[in-house]
């Protein structure tokens, strides 16, 4: 009889469950599994699913996980990135005009120039990190939210997601 494990020809084999699947080996490779029966009265004890219940959960499980690990994913489904609030400039000048400060008290007390805040203002000039954080710890507002992007944003005017030449031209 051939091992199905080595394919040596001997002259007895003995039953073995080796990583879910019974196999008849050769007493040398009857080492790398268990006995069969020990095997399957132990299975038979936990659970009565018949006699391939223990390998074919071990199938399917091997089966979910190369499932898994070859399906392809979305980096970018789940991203999140911190982005400036929209109306930033309208919430800044609310906010220092609430403090009481004109546009040269302010610029002064966070040390920026005075152009820089006027067009952060005017909504010209997307503030730096840096610039944000003086902004919010001077006049108590937020400035920064969390948002979003990947699969649920579309990217562009065209409905089928992809991207053309008409999403990058400007059109008057």
């Amino acid at each position: 009889m051939p091992c199905e494990m080595c394919g040596k020809s001997v002259p007895f084999t003995k039953s073995v469950m080796i990583d879910g699947a019974k196999l008849e080996v050769c007493p040398e490779c009857a080492r790398f599994g268990d006995d069969y029966k020990a095997s399957m009265s132990s299975q038979s004890s936990g659970r009565s699913t018949g006699s391939t219940g223990g390998s074919r959960t071990v199938i399917e499980q091997r089966l979910e996980r190369r499932e898994k690990r070859m399906g392809t994913k979305d980096v970018y489904a789940q991203a999140k990135t911190v982005e400036v609030v929209e109306n930033y400039g309208k919430v800044v000048r609310e906010a220092r005009e609430a403090k009481g400060m004109d546009l040269d008290a302010f610029s002064k007390f966070i040390s920026e120039k005075k152009g820089t805040i006027a067009k952060v203002e005017a909504n010209r000039l997307v503030p730096d990190d840096k610039l944000v954080k003086k902004i919010e710890k001077a006049l108590d507002v937020k400035l920064l939210e969390t948002v979003l992007s990947g699969a649920g944003q579309s990217t562009g005017g065209n409905s089928s997601g992809k991207m053309t030449l008409g999403d990058f031209i400007k059109k008057k």
